[in-house]
């Protein structure tokens, strides 16, 4: 089955009083699953207010094939009072799900579809003017910088740095943007789109986590402010290896004496599996691999037992941390 991925679980963005139709506020992206497919973007349910509450969303559409969220209607002080339940507030939050599939999209689809979250703030004021806004403001939203990236799959754009909604209101400024990474990452930004791309397939049991710093100049005449953010990139496992046994060993020896009282642990056998960590509950681990005893004498089954523990540990390949799981039995 083809799965695209959203990078991101949530996204965030100011949304104030009287911004024009059209609008930008923010890109989304999606990440593929093989070089043939092509991602659709959708907005299918209402504005979600509250847990109780829902509105019809009047304000807010995607571009399909680019994932760009704009303003489809002006945002006026009537629109706030009504989604802020009374005026008296200086903002109002409320969240929409944008839908991710691999083909055009029907309305039915949207309940089974891949979706990420969007977290907007309505603010009770304009726009404030860009002069009067920090380097961090003008560079960077109030969103971490922290992906996730499915291992195996192909290479692909899954961010960019500039902000629509600065880059559509502030075109007075000089905002340009620098990815500073160590070598050999397989990281890539591309000046032209303000795209970060990563150029290869990652490979978890490899490295699990990539930390970057992300770098912003503001040039305003002669005036320059630059300010520098990280930029982390998680690897989620696919489950692809499969465990190993330490110097390929697969049999113990156990050697029974008479009057062994019970409880007695007459040999161990170790297998690692770098590819998973343990699940909670616990009993989710302990159900995916088990031990057996293959015997077709009764007393032998009755008189012994076959238990498993298991451990979360770091492996090192290429002097980089990767969890895994120690299984003792």
């Amino acid at each position: 089955a083809l799965a695209l991925h959203f990078p991101r679980k949530e996204y965030f963005e100011n949304v104030y009083i009287d911004e024009p139709a059209g609008t930008p506020l923010l890109r989304i992206h999606a990440l593929k699953d093989s070089r043939e497919e092509v991602a659709h973007f959708h907005l299918c349910q209402n504005l979600i207010i509250s847990r109780a509450r829902s509105h019809e969303n009047n304000w807010f559409q995607i571009k399909e094939k680019t994932g760009l969220l704009y303003l489809s209607k002006s945002l006026d002080r009537e629109d706030f009072n009504m989604l802020s339940v009374g005026n008296w507030m200086p903002l109002s939050k409320v969240m929409l799900y944008v839908f991710l599939s691999s083909h055009p999209f029907q309305e039915k689809e949207c309940d089974s579809a891949t979706r990420t979250a969007v977290f907007l703030s309505l603010i009770n004021a304009t726009a404030p003017a860009c002069s009067s806004l920090t380097a961090r403001q003008l560079c960077f939203t109030e969103m971490d910088l922290s992906f996730h990236i499915k291992e195996n799959k192909p290479p692909g754009t899954f961010h960019q740095l500039q902000l629509p909604s600065v880059h559509h209101l502030c075109q007075n400024l000089s905002i340009s943007y620098k990815l500073l990474a160590a070598e050999g990452v397989p990281f890539r930004y591309n000046e032209s789109t303000t795209g970060v791309r990563v150029t290869q397939r990652l490979d978890r049991e490899e490295r699990e986590r990539y930390e970057l710093i992300a770098k912003c100049t503001v040039r305003e005449g002669l005036r320059e402010m630059q300010v520098e953010v990280p930029f982390l990139v998680n690897v989620l496992d696919e489950d692809d290896s499969p465990p190993f046994l330490p110097n390929g060993t697969d049999t113990a020896d156990a050697v029974v004496e008479f009057n062994r009282k019970e409880g007695t642990v007459l040999s161990t056998l170790t297998v690692y599996d770098a590819d998973t960590t343990p699940i909670y509950p616990l009993e989710s681990s302990r159900k995916k691999y088990t031990g057996t005893i293959i015997t077709d004498d009764p007393w032998i089954s009755e008189t012994f037992r076959v238990e498993h523990i298991f451990d979360e540990i770091h492996f090192s390949p290429n002097g980089s941390q990767v969890r895994g799981t120690r299984h003792e039995y």
